[in-house]
């Protein structure tokens, strides 16, 4: 092997331990994680609904929230609809859902909610800066916001009716 060759390997194998060294070490948190907005005020959420309405999430205070991050095209945001539907009926003036379309189209949407009930807000269009907001990482996402508007659970990956009751029925007591 040549000196340079040599020198070369060394330089690369000298970043890549470093390089583990700093994930190794580092805090879970740093590089930021969805659960941050858990335990903080609601971050803002407004826009318009498919209906045309101006949406803002300060108006619900004093009801629990739900803020579910979807897509239409998403399998498991598909499977997990049905539960927020049965979720939403059952805690009719108590507590609200609102879903929050994420890369996708407002018909496609209009389509999904008319195949698959929901009659809550939907919001649509320009929801990049939401999901920043809450720290969405991947599809779908549920915040469970208090009566008070702080965010008091995240659950990901699919939630049930069950799982959203036991938050609200738990926190509430």
């Amino acid at each position: 092997m040549s000196r340079r060759t040599t020198v070369v390997v060394g330089i690369v194998l000298a970043v890549s331990v470093a390089f583990v060294a700093l994930l190794a070490t580092r805090s879970p948190a740093v590089g930021g994680t969805s659960d941050a907005a858990v335990g903080q005020l609601a971050p803002p959420l407004v826009g318009t609904t498919l209906e045309g309405e101006q949406f803002d999430i300060d108006d619900l205070r004093g009801e629990w929230v739900v803020v579910n991050f979807f897509a239409t095209w998403c399998p498991p945001c598909v499977t997990e609809h049905p539960e927020l539907v049965r979720f939403a009926e059952a805690n009719r003036g108590r507590a609200e859902v609102v879903s929050v379309a994420f890369d996708d189209t407002a018909e496609n949407v209009a389509a999904f909610f008319r195949d698959n009930g929901g009659s809550w807000p939907v919001l649509t269009g320009d929801t990049g800066d939401a999901s920043l907001d809450y720290g969405v990482v991947k599809l779908p996402e549920s915040y469970v916001i208090d009566p008070q508007g702080t965010v008091v659970a995240k659950l990901d990956g699919g939630v049930t009716a069950a799982e959203l009751q036991a938050v609200v029925d738990g926190v509430g007591r």
